[in-house]
């Protein structure tokens, strides 16, 4: 693993800044202005010596609607990640913001299961370009080791809004629903739910925390956390206990308006009857609106 890090510069976070330092080195980068680019300049963000907390999971699973039976949640390791990437944000290395920049897809990869107490290896490094008609496509790549065996990864797929002449092959939607899904379950994402989550993950986006905050940025009313809606979701489609193997890929497609009632939609029943591969959407009360579309499989532990 050393030897893969040692390929590009590295910034080693030793600490986590607190929450409202972190969210004021995100302000302060707003000054950075959207243009194009040829390609991400090589950095490797890196956190050495990362343990998993019974009480930051209790606290994530709590807000998600996980059960203690399921163990460390499937998404719960991009929690680890989400200093590293406020850091890039915040430095030179990215050349934009982290407002103003949308959260078009995310995959992740359990290799292996976790659990409480384990020490981890966290990293971070930019991806590729890709061209989008409303700006710049780009990626970041997470990945996760425990005792230098890789047991995690993602790759989180980003829009920066504004950039004229985007560089990169042209960006493709890559999840395609042509199968009939029915309705599984309902979930209420309530008014407090983007304070609740962003207080756990660390992402105090201002479009999440209040109508009066979302305003500010051009939205009616805050919206939800994608990666609580697909947390939520994850919740109900899997089942009571721990995995051993999982994968998820997620893409983004409407904001959920808070308060809202959500629905779960799915090729096959959760709980019990489903098998280890589902595709799923998570769409408005009406069930006309999609918010996201996954594609998730997984085998148990």
């Amino acid at each position: 693993m050393d030897a893969l890090i040692s390929t590009t510069p590295t910034i080693e976070i030793v600490q986590a800044p607190g929450t409202l330092a972190g969210l004021a080195a995100v302000l302060k980068a707003t000054r950075k202005k959207p243009g194009r680019i040829e390609s991400l300049p090589p950095v490797c963000y890196l956190r050495r010596t990362v343990r998993l907390k019974a009480k930051g999971i209790a606290a994530y699973a709590k807000v998600c609607g996980y059960q203690p039976t399921q163990g460390v949640p499937l998404l719960y390791p991009q929690m680890l990640t989400f200093p590293l990437a406020m850091a890039y944000f915040a430095s030179d290395y990215c050349p934009w913001p982290a407002l103003g920049t949308v959260h078009l897809a995310n995959r992740v990869h359990q290799h292996a299961p976790l659990q409480v107490d384990d020490v981890l290896c966290v990293e971070m490094r930019p991806g590729l370009l890709q061209a989008h008609e409303k700006g710049q496509v780009f990626t970041l790549e997470f990945k996760i080791w425990k005792n230098q065996a890789l047991v995690w990864e993602a790759t989180q797929t980003l829009l920066r809004l504004g950039v004229a002449d985007p560089s990169g092959e042209r960006y493709v939607s890559a999840l395609h629903n042509e199968q009939p899904l029915s309705m599984q379950a309902s979930f209420m994402a309530d008014a407090g739910i983007g304070r609740r989550y962003g207080l756990v993950s660390g992402d105090l986006n201002p479009i999440h925390l209040s109508a009066l905050s979302a305003k500010l940025f051009g939205f009616r009313r805050a919206i939800a956390h994608g990666m609580w809606t697909q947390a939520r979701a994850l919740a109900a489609m899997l089942p009571r206990q721990r995995l051993a193997q999982a994968e998820v890929w997620v893409e983004f497609k409407t904001p959920l308006f808070l308060p809202a009632l959500a629905t779960l939609w799915s090729t096959s029943e959760i709980q019990g009857a489903m098998p280890h591969n589902a595709l799923f959407e998570v769409r408005s009360a009406k069930g006309d609106k999609p918010h996201l579309r996954a594609n998730l499989s997984y085998t148990l532990g």
